[in-house]
């Protein structure tokens, strides 16, 4: 058995196959599926995905960095609405994206802060979304002074030093696609980290792993991002499975 960790099921890109797609990734032992949120446009469709798949798939609520904009205080009323009246298994994905606007970079971090807040209220792990912002990122962990704080760097690229970092804040760390790219240089690093520290995740449709690079992702597919990792660190493909489902499991309560 497998599980994404991190998959947007429920967006548009996949409209047109949405149950074919859901069957294949079941076909190839993907049983279980947690979908993040972006925002409050999304919600509805995600309520949707889980009463149509209860005991596949999990959802977690959140606000995505990259949608942190000037409706802010709607979004973040709306993230705190879903947690007050649904069961979710995390908080995310949540953190800071400076790779396309720094603009509302402030506002991100205060976003980032209180969501982790919520996310101690309710005891549940947090998904982090980090691009280009790995020093402020852990800033803001470094100010969490609480032994509750857990969860998962989504689609993980740093190198080994940021690893160990993550790591020591309680996070494990999501990998995907790009660990199969060529010159990710991604691989070497996960070589030298403890299959304990690793979930894996797709970003379906996004980041699709080779061969499929460039295309639309989709869960299935995980079993690419499996075989690689079992690859990097010299054991079966068994073992990986095993292991990260365990994590997973443990991490969300599954």
């Amino acid at each position: 058995m497998l599980i994404d960790t991190h998959t947007h099921l429920y967006v548009s890109q996949f409209d047109a196959d949405r149950s074919q797609m859901i069957k294949r990734a079941l076909d190839a032992g993907v049983e279980q599926f947690v979908l993040p949120a972006i925002d409050s446009e999304t919600t509805t469709a995600m309520h949707s995905l889980k009463l149509d798949y209860p005991n596949n798939i999990h959802l977690m609520m959140g606000l995505h960095p990259t949608h942190v904009g000037e409706n802010l205080i709607e979004e973040m009323a709306h993230v705190q609405q879903q947690l007050a009246t649904h069961s979710f298994v995390a908080v995310g994905e949540i953190g800071m994206d400076l790779y396309w606007d720094k603009s509302y970079q402030k506002e991100q971090k205060d976003a980032f802060a209180k969501q982790i807040a919520w996310a101690l209220d309710y005891n549940l792990p947090i998904v982090i979304h980090c691009r280009e912002a790995f020093d402020q990122i852990f800033e803001v962990l470094e100010g969490v002074q609480d032994n509750r704080l857990r969860g998962i760097f989504h689609c993980f690229t740093g190198n080994l030093s940021q690893a160990h970092r993550a790591i020591g804040f309680n996070m494990l760390l999501g990998i995907g696609g790009m660990v199969t790219f060529k010159n990710s240089g991604l691989a070497k690093t996960i070589a030298k980290i403890p299959l304990k520290h690793i979930v894996l995740e797709t970003d379906a449709p996004y980041l699709a792993p080779m061969p499929f690079r460039g295309k639309r992702n989709e869960s299935a597919y995980i079993s690419h991002v499996a075989q690689k990792v079992a690859l990097t660190h010299n054991i079966s493909l068994a073992q990986v499975a095993k292991q990260t489902t365990e994590n997973a499991i443990n991490l969300f309560d599954l």
